[in-house]
């Protein structure tokens, strides 16, 4: 079923817990994700970063996650995540987007709140949410980060409370000690931020680069007003390393066989992200 994603974000609130988006920037991935949450039955994010755009165009693979969305057994928002320009965001949503997230952290204040204006215009008026960013979550999918000095880049929480009411957004992205991509160095997490940016805010929050947090901080944030959180990484490694072993073990002929080993993987590391997110 397809819903946006103040439906999922509703749903985290009342549970006391957190919605996993997961980038699903091709089949494989997307059916490991779509596969997980129906088991734990479960309402989960599926989305796709504009910085795929390379790996996977979102006009190829945007209407596939729409459809299996809408054909799923569980509530499932369909997301742009890390959209860097307007017409990219007109673009998921002229696609049937149910949420997008407007990256503008980059920008000077007043043109980030400016642009972030025009998204949720154009989001509302085909219905869907919108998530923006304030502070600046460092890194890139794919790389390896040591984050010794990302504290630069924090969100401020006076700002954050200024930034949403000049907005009107649905949900914050907050810099409170995350990378996106591998962590070379253990993240060391701001929890007393994540509290006060919910305190003055008042909105669900979203941590990105969340699949290398280790589970006891990752639910200590859930605690602290964490209701999204963003994980790729991880979880596309996990069904390299199934590649790795399978041609370890046996001669493989055909790539589906690689694929399918890939698919199983990856559905179980987000199986172990969602118990997490579940706090359980």
């Amino acid at each position: 079923m397809l819903v946006n994603m103040n439906h999922v974000l509703r749903y985290a609130q009342e549970k006391q817990c957190c919605i996993g988006a997961f980038d699903t920037p091709n089949l494989e991935i997307l059916m490991a994700v779509i596969r997980a949450a129906e088991k734990r039955e479960e309402p989960v994010i599926i989305q796709h970063a504009q910085l795929h755009e390379c790996e996977m165009p979102i006009h190829i693979i945007g209407p596939i996650m729409v459809r299996m969305a809408k054909e799923a057994r569980v509530p499932v928002c369909v997301m742009l995540d890390h959209g860097e320009d307007l017409d990219y965001v007109r673009k998921a949503l002229d696609l049937g987007f149910s949420a997008v997230m407007y990256d503008g952290s980059s920008l000077a204040y007043e043109e980030n709140v400016a642009m972030t204006r025009e998204v949720v215009v154009m989001a509302k008026a085909c219905n869907a949410d919108v998530e923006a960013e304030i502070g600046i979550v460092t890194g890139h999918e794919g790389k390896i980060f040591a984050i010794n000095d990302v504290s630069d880049a924090y969100t401020d929480p006076e700002l954050a409370a200024r930034y949403v009411k000049d907005t009107g957004i649905d949900a914050l992205a907050a810099s409170v000690g995350t990378v996106h991509g591998f962590y070379a160095t253990k993240p060391k997490l701001d929890f007393d931020r994540i509290v006060k940016i919910k305190e003055l805010t008042g909105l669900p929050l979203v941590m990105h680069g969340g699949s290398g947090i280790s589970a006891a901080d990752t639910q200590r944030a859930i605690r602290c007003g964490i209701r999204k959180i963003n994980y790729f990484s991880y979880m596309s490694n996990a069904g390299v390393k199934a590649v790795k072993k399978l041609l370890e073990e046996k001669e493989v002929k055909y790539f589906h066989d690689l694929a399918n080993a890939a698919v199983d993987a990856m559905e179980q590391d987000v199986l172990n992200a969602m118990g997490m997110f579940a706090l359980e």
